[in-house]
Formats: C-alpha cells, structure tokens, sequence
C-alpha cells in the first residue's frame, strides 16, 4: 500500500505551486526602461509629454504608462534607452529624475502577483564598479575643528579666563590660561562636559597650557561613524542621481564598495559619488590688499582662497554657516540674467543664523564655498530672513543640478578617494549570461544523462528532483530580491552536481537492503529512512560554511554564499521529499516482486 501520508504530498504542491509562480517571470525577461519622477512640490510630465517628445526624436519605445507616482517607459533594446535618457534630461526640467531601469516583461498577472525576474549583477547587466577608501583621519581633523569655537563660548560661560584657543597640529589645541585656578577650573569643567577629550596640563615658560586632543576611543567612534554616514551619504546622493538597483557594501575597515548597473558615464558618477560637497559661508576681507596676500603676506586669521576661475580671494578663516543646516536645494535659471543657478533653504536654526548674519553685514561680501573652491562672493544688499538664498556662478546647468543633489543627500563627513574603478559593458554582460546558462545546462544534462544510465527508472525520479531543485533555487532568489552574480551562477552550477548526492546515497542504501533479502517496499523505505542521518549531516555542515562566507565575506563571494546556502536547503526538499512522493505514488498499492535500480 502506499504509505506517504496525505498532508506531505499537500506540502510538497504548496511549495512546488509557488515556485513555479515566481520563477515563470524569469522565462519573460526584462525590457530597458526608464523611471521619471519629479521632486515634490513641482508639476510632473504626463505620459502624453513623454511620448510626444519621444516620437519627435523617432525613438522606438515599447509603452509608457503612469504608475507608482512615476512615468515608466519600456524600449526595446538598450540603445534606445540611453537616447532617450539624454533626450528626456535635456528637453523635461531640470530637476526632473531620469533613472534608468529594467522592468519585468512578464503578464500584468503575474505582476500582480508580485512575481519579478531575478535582479542580475553588474557582472551580467553591465555598469560601473567603484572602490571608495573614506579619509577618516580628515573627519577627527574637522571634529577638532569644530571645538575651537565651541570651547572659546564654553569658557565664557563659565567665567574661565583663558588668552588663547589655538590649532596644534591637525589632531589637537592649546589652550594658554591666565594662572593655575583658570588651568584648574578648565580641566575640572571640561572633564565634566567634555569626556571624550583627552587633556594634559603643560607648564612652559610662555605660561600654562591645556592641550586637548580627542581620546582613542572618541578617534575610533568618528572613524567608524565617517565610514557609515559615509555609506548613507552615498545612498542618497545615488538615489537622487537615477539608478535603480544599486549595490552599496563596507568592504574592510574604511573602505565602501558601489555598483551600478546600467550606468555607463562613469566620470559623472565619480563626481556625484566622490565630492565631499562642504558647503561654506565666509566672510570677505575688505580690509586687506589681496596682492598682498598673493605674494604671502596673508593678515592673521585669514586665508586665501581661489575660485574655479582661478582668481584670488581673501576671506576670514572662521566660517560663519555651513551646508549642514540647509534642508532643501534645487537647480534652476536665472530669469534676468539666464545663468544657472541652485536655489537652497535652510532649516530653522540656519535661517536664524542666516537672517542675523546677512543683517549685520549689509553692504559687505560675504563669499560661498563649495569643496574650498569659491562659487561666488557676492554683496550683501539687504538683510535676508526668508531663510532662502541663490548661488550662481556655475558652468551650465548640468553642474548646478549635480550641485543641487549633493546639497540635497548632505556632505560626506570625510573626503573618499576612488582607488579602483571598473566598467563592465552590457555586451560582456550578455556574454557572461549566455556562457553561465550554458554552464548551467551542460551541468545538467551530464547529470540527467549519468543517473538515467546507472539508476533507471530511479534515475529519471532524481532528474526530476533536480528540475524542480533549479526552479526553486530561482523563485526564492526572486523572492528575496537577491542579486544574481557571476559567482551566483558558478553556485547554481556547483548545486547541480551536489543536488544528486542525497539521491545517490538512498539509492544505493536500497540496493544495499535489497542485497539482504528485503522486499522492494521495505527497502526503499529503509532506503530513505538510513540514509537520512548522513544527509543531514552532510548538507548541515556545507550549509554552515554557505553561512560563514556570506558573514565575513563580500562582494561576489557573498553572491556565492547565498546561492549556495539557498541550493543546500532547496535540494534536501526535493530529493528526500520529493522523490520519495514521486516513488511511493509510482509504486502505489502494486505488489512489486523486483526493482530495477
């Protein structure tokens, strides 16, 4: 009789029903596309105005359709994709996204279901591999910085008596007081507010001295903090720039890994990615001759700056605002005089500064900084308290809308230096699909046909085991939404050839039963039942190393990690569940005198 319990066949159609579900999007393929949004609070393009501007061009597009408060527009092939990015960016507003993407082509019914291909890797779709090393040492050097001012306003207000707050070297200060009790009250109060600085009372002829430095653990917090703010900082600017999908990992101690597929300009994505963006006010000197500081005799307490024209600038070195306090930005022209430029606000307290600052210095320069380069410097001629202001100055629009995201997604708090850059065609993507199918079908049929020769009729049950195992393999990747890799597909392959293992063990602990005298039902359950423990153990401890290579590993071994671990679990279903299903209802309540395996 047949002594597979009903409720097992029902779970293995609950499992295999699905599977086949969201694997079937896979079978459709994607289609280039392209995602438009508009920032909020500005009138979006319609539909209509999207395929007007494309017919006039004569780009060959597939659909265009509403959804998701975006414009999707589907093409057929990638090059009419990319023409009609540069074409959609020139002609729709500025600040107008234009992100480039890949839809699924599957039936709105399976959409529906959430059913999506699985995401393919930079390696398979093509785009640019960045390698980003954070400067951390610069995010301490601007946080000691930051207590000069804010140790000057401390001392005020606790009546300490100091002469002088100054730098010494990149990563310290020197604090001279006046006598002892000052020198004793300073290190007595700073302790209490301050317990992540470091001080050291010195007594030199010149008088008494605090030095402050940060602690090693206040240095090791910034290092870990410029390297996450970093990776967030990144993400943003990313998003705003128009790529859907990208990948954006730690790699090391102060090192950021990014991929984006799709893209191919990759000198716009470095400078997207990699400008620090520092946005600065400061005042200018009025007072002093530039020439003079030219030829090096810069005025104490101020420094000379130049702009991207390469002229001269003195400006005071303490630096009144700074891009931290803006909440919005925006590119734009300039109705009167038709240049670009980017509109900022700021947020409470920067409008405060701004409105107090703009009032007490009308008639004066005050010049705005981006990355130490001076934008412009322009006259003070009204007190500002609208909490909104206009910088001009910039080569075209292009560069104030690349501006606009960078002040928009905030400043990286440390400088990144690209150290490795890779560009991976959609040919050699393309190229790297078809040779892993290729290796993925090879793998199987080499498989199917050594099983179907040695175990017969059990053989074609494990083939079919195996089948099933690829599909559910691919639903779960698309289900977890993961990213399928060159490494991913070696996974895949890899899976194929272990996925047969579990069967072999069964098969040849029945033949094992059979040579002992056991009838043919009672030796396939034996079979199953003895050999259990062994797959387990086997797969459990392959399964383990999937896990510790995708904890500590990165990148593409990672992809490896996760195919394999999915490929260990997956196969355990179906090649003790699924072929003993499929050989129990074979043998169903027939009297078999012999097996033939």
């Amino acid at each position: 009789m047949n002594r597979y319990p009903l409720w097992k066949y029902l779970l293995i159609l609950a499992v295999l029903i699905p599977s086949f579900l969201y694997a079937l999007p896979n079978v459709y393929g994607t289609d280039p596309a392209l995602e438009i949004k508009a920032p909020q609070g500005t009138a979006a393009p319609s539909p209509a105005q999207v395929e007007s501007l494309l017919q006039q061009a004569r780009i060959p597009y597939l659909q265009v359709r509403q959804g998701g408060g975006e414009i999707r527009a589907r093409f057929p092939d990638a090059e009419s994709q990319a023409s009609a990015q540069v074409l959609l960016r020139q002609r729709l507003p500025a600040q107008t996204e234009v992100a480039l993407a890949s839809l699924s082509a599957a039936p709105g019914w399976l959409q529906a279901l959430g059913a999506k291909p699985v995401n393919l890797g930079l390696d398979l779709r093509g785009g640019v591999y960045l390698l980003l090393q954070v400067q951390t040492e610069v995010a301490i050097n601007r946080a000691v910085d930051r207590y000069v001012d804010e140790l000057r306003v401390f001392m005020r207000e606790k009546g300490i008596q100091y002469l002088r707050v100054e730098r010494e070297g990149a990563q310290a200060l020197r604090i001279k007081l006046n006598d002892q009790a000052a020198l004793d009250a300073a290190g007595r109060e700073f302790g209490e507010r301050y317990p992540e600085l470091a001080l050291l009372p010195e007594r030199t002829p010149d008088g008494l001295f605090l030095r402050v430095t940060l602690t090693d653990a206040e240095k090791e917090r910034l290092r870990k903090f410029a390297v996450e703010q970093g990776i967030i900082t990144i993400r943003n600017r990313i998003d705003q720039l128009g790529v859907s999908e990208p990948v954006i990992q730690r790699q090391g101690i102060d090192r950021i890994a990014v991929q984006l597929p799709g893209v191919q300009d990759t000198a716009r994505a470095k400078q997207i990615i990699g400008s620090t963006a520092q946005l600065e006010f400061k005042m200018v000197d009025e007072e002093h001759d530039v020439a003079a500081a030219v030829g090096g005799s810069v005025p104490a307490g101020d420094a000379l700056y130049y702009g991207r024209d390469g002229q001269p600038y003195l400006l005071k070195t303490h630096t009144v605002l700074t891009g931290e306090f803006i909440s919005d930005a925006g590119s734009g022209i300039d109705q009167q005089t038709g240049q670009a430029i980017v509109n900022v606000s700021f947020d409470g307290r920067g409008t405060r500064i701004f409105s107090r600052l703009t009032t007490e210095n009308v008639g004066k320069r005050m010049a705005i900084l981006l990355d130490d380069k001076v934008i412009t410097a322009p006259v003070i001629n009204e007190p500002i308290t609208g909490g909104r202001a206009q910088i001009n100055g910039f080569a075209d629009t292009q560069e104030a809308h690349s501006v606009a995201i960078m002040l928009r997604a905030g400043a990286l708090p440390a400088p990144v230096a690209v150290v490795e850059e890779r560009s991976v065609g959609p040919s050699l993507g393309q190229d790297s699909i078809e040779q892993g199918i290729n290796s993925i079908i090879i793998g199987m049929l080499v498989v199917l046909a050594f099983m179907t020769f040695y175990y017969r009729l059990f053989g074609l049950v494990a083939n079919l085991a195996l089948a099933l195992n690829v599909v559910l393999i691919i639903a779960a990747l698309s289900l977890l939404g993961a990213t399928l890799t060159l490494p991913g597909m070696a996974g895949i392959v890899l899976t194929v050839g272990m996925a047969v293992d579990a069967n072999v063990l069964i098969y040849e602990r029945i033949r094992e039963e059979l040579r002992n005298g056991m009838s043919p039902r009672a030796a396939v359950d034996a079979g199953f039942e003895r050999a259990m423990t062994t797959i387990i153990d086997s797969n459990i401890t392959t399964l383990i190393a999937g896990l510790v290579l995708f904890q500590f590993g990165t990148g593409p071994v990672r992809g490896f990690a996760v195919v394999l671990s999915i490929g260990i679990l997956t196969s355990m279903f179906t090649a003790v569940m699924v072929s003993r299903a499929v050989i129990q209802f074979v043998m169903g309540r027939r009297r078999l005198q012999k097996l033939y395996i």
